[in-house]
């Protein structure tokens, strides 16, 4: 794995881990994935591909060795996986960050305008997400992710899709989030959840990614609501958070009976996998979170 050597003595320093990084990978991804038409570039392009697919390979690597030894004492058996994977709501990293209970207590206006730039400057779209994620899964996976898009999309419903809801927050804040003025932990997570769930040798890690967020979700979204609602922003402004309270709970129900449980059932290998996508996804969100702390404390 390439590594930079850290001056300052004790490790090597990622050269993933910092703005330029994860501001090149942030605009790959968004230019690559945007609905476009043909090119007379198009093999120049593929080339650029290449060398960024194989930069990001090697970023979600470095990300893996971090919580590979965890992720090994997940149990392979669905029960005892599961078990573990539900107690990552208490014992993975960044819960109970004490960033929630500030925002939702202590935070000002200003305070909750930059945080909110971060979080939707460094949003990868969930529906997005379960959407790449759910190609040629195992059936009863695959309509689990179905349902749940389908709830993300409003069921068909402008007017309840997810992510309309929080540009309606963006707008009614006046908020400008750009790549390149969000910090590299937002970005990082954002680019590690968009590179899971496109590659598919990190498919089921994808589904340990996705499902970790409905499991924690709710209690973050949850101080996020309160923090709004302290500070007068109208219901239909916070609804994204209000909603997002609630009704995660009963997707990661599901998500864990009827996506997770079945996949490790059918083949064990893939509890590994599944553990790695959802410390993976923990460890860029405490990350997040310490960063936000020190912009918005120190």
């Amino acid at each position: 794995m390439a590594t930079l050597f850290d001056p300052r003595g004790h490790r090597p320093a990622s050269q993933f881990l910092n703005d330029d990084f994860q501001q090149g990978l942030a605009h790959w991804n968004r230019q690559r994935l945007a609905p476009s038409l043909p090119s007379d570039d198009w093999q120049l392009i593929l080339d650029g591909d290449a060398k960024m697919l194989r930069l990001e390979g090697a970023f979600l690597e470095e990300l893996r060795a971090e919580i590979a030894e965890e992720a090994a004492a997940a149990p392979c058996t669905p029960e005892a996986f599961l078990a573990w994977f539900e107690g990552l709501k208490r014992t993975g990293p960044g819960q109970d960050d004490p960033l929630f209970p500030w925002l939702a207590e202590k935070a000002g206006l200003d305070d909750f305008r930059w945080f909110l730039t971060q979080e939707a400057a460094g949003e990868a779209g969930f529906d997005d997400l379960v959407a790449c994620a759910q190609v040629k899964l195992p059936a009863r996976a695959k309509l689990e992710l179905a349902r749940n898009y389908w709830d993300e999309m409003g069921r068909g419903n402008f007017k309840g899709m997810h992510g309309p809801m929080l540009d309606a927050l963006v707008t009614a804040l006046q908020l400008d989030p750009r790549i390149d003025t969000t910090v590299w932990e937002s970005l990082a997570l954002a680019n590690a959840m968009t590179a899971m769930a496109t590659t598919r040798r990190y498919a089921f890690h994808a589904i340990g990614a996705l499902g970790v967020i409905e499991l924690t979700a709710p209690g973050r979204s949850a101080a996020t609501a309160a923090g709004l609602r302290r500070l007068g922003i109208s219901g239909k402004d916070r609804h994204y958070f209000d909603l997002h309270a609630v009704l995660d709970v009963r997707h990661s129900e599901a998500w864990n009976e009827e996506a997770i449980g079945p996949l490790v059932a059918e083949d064990p290998r893939r509890a590994t996998a599944i553990a790695e996508g959802a410390l993976i996804r923990l460890a860029c969100g405490a990350r997040c979170f310490a960063r936000y702390r020190q912009e918005l404390w120190g």
